[in-house]
């Protein structure tokens, strides 16, 4: 490539001496505009480079690493270290003289759970001593339905004031709310009423107590207070002299049934007996619902005693009675049942009319009775 003069001002049309400024101008534009491509171009990879093989980028400088002053070693005078604190292990194995502790959780055993708090005990519980009931206390039941419940006991007897026990058979598992209100009617009703009858009580007859169940046993109603360890059916209380106190039995005196009745109304807000549906014909049933307004239900009809003797058969008709043709008739109005009575004659006296036609006539007389 030949470079002359001629062909140098041919190609650039400015003259003079500022021709060469010019030149020299036009090429530092060309190169800086180069440079800056080139710049550009290293920030964004090609267009086709979809795995960042392209224009290297630059690397962040690498700081230098700083040195980490390690700890002084331990001086001879100080304690030892206690068995139960953890030593470093060497290499990942453990040292001979630090084995795992049966009591502390290793990569091998994970941490146990923690033990749930303990459950405060209910004021009911408290109130309910060995002095008033043989109740222990006994675990939550949690069933289907809602079914169970909390603070829950076994009455297996009630202590009188005496120290004697009434032994509830079978025991019965109730809330402590509900087996502290049977001890209290125990203890302050059905006590004065045996002492009445010239006997003390030795038994309470459970007819049935906690069961998860719909009320009175159908299927899809209702979660009974049975179900919530919330009821008690009473059949009976037996006495010491063998004597038994049926609530529902129509042998027993009406005023030791009706005594009961009062009872059990004051102190429960659901009481059920006969009269009330025939589920309840041959117990008392007994809960305490709590319902809005503290509405109470007492349905328990003391049925009349049975008679001593049944009249099976119809009397017999007295002989002073009028005979069933006439008795059967009605009553006629302004004597015409006497009227009726001489128009026709009784039967005897159509007898003997027959017998006076086939005998021959003799004048009748008439006899004094």
């Amino acid at each position: 490539m030949s470079f002359s003069v001629p062909d140098f001002r041919r190609k650039w049309s400015c003259r003079g001496y500022m021709s060469a400024g010019a030149a020299m101008v036009t090429a530092a534009l060309g190169l800086s505009v180069v440079l800056a491509e080139r710049a550009e171009a290293r920030k964004y990879p090609a267009p086709f480079d979809i795995f960042n093989l392209g224009t290297p980028r630059p690397r962040a400088a690498v700081h230098a690493a700083k040195k980490i002053p390690l700890p002084k070693p331990r001086p001879d005078e100080a304690p030892k270290a206690s068995s139960d604190e953890a030593r470093p292990e060497a290499d990942g194995k453990p040292s001979p003289d630090n084995k795992p502790s049966p009591d502390k959780p290793t990569a091998d055993k994970p941490a146990e759970a923690a033990p749930p708090p303990e459950k405060q005990v209910s004021a009911c519980r408290l109130a309910l001593t060995e002095e008033i009931a043989i109740a222990p206390s006994i675990p939550d039941i949690r069933g289907p339905g809602a079914c169970g419940g909390e603070d829950l006991v076994r009455l297996e007897a009630i202590v009188l004031p005496d120290k004697r026990k009434v032994a509830v058979k079978p025991a019965a598992i109730l809330r402590c709310t509900m087996a502290s209100a049977i001890a209290d009617w125990v203890r302050k009703d059905m006590v004065p009423l045996a002492t009445g009858l010239g006997s003390t009580i030795s038994d309470l007859d459970n007819f049935d107590s906690f069961e998860c169940r719909g009320r009175n046993r159908v299927v899809g109603a209702m979660l009974s207070e049975h179900g919530k360890a919330n009821a008690l059916d009473v059949r009976a209380i037996k006495l010491a002299n063998g004597q038994s106190i049926g609530f529902t039995d129509r042998t027993m005196s009406r005023d030791v049934r009706e005594r009961v009745l009062h009872s059990v109304c004051a102190r429960f807000s659901t009481v059920l007996g006969p009269g009330s549906d025939w589920y309840h014909e041959d117990h008392i049933h007994l809960d305490l619902a709590q319902r809005r307004n503290d509405y109470r239900i007492c349905q328990w009809n003391v049925w009349d005693p049975l008679p001593q003797i049944a009249p099976l058969l119809p009397a017999e008709r007295p002989e002073e009675a009028p005979p069933r043709e006439v008795a059967a008739k009605p009553e006629a109005k302004d004597g015409s049942d006497d009227a009726a009575a001489e128009k026709s004659p009784a039967p005897s006296d159509k007898r003997a009319s027959d017998d006076n036609k086939a005998k021959p006539h003799k004048p009748a007389t008439k006899k004094r009775r």
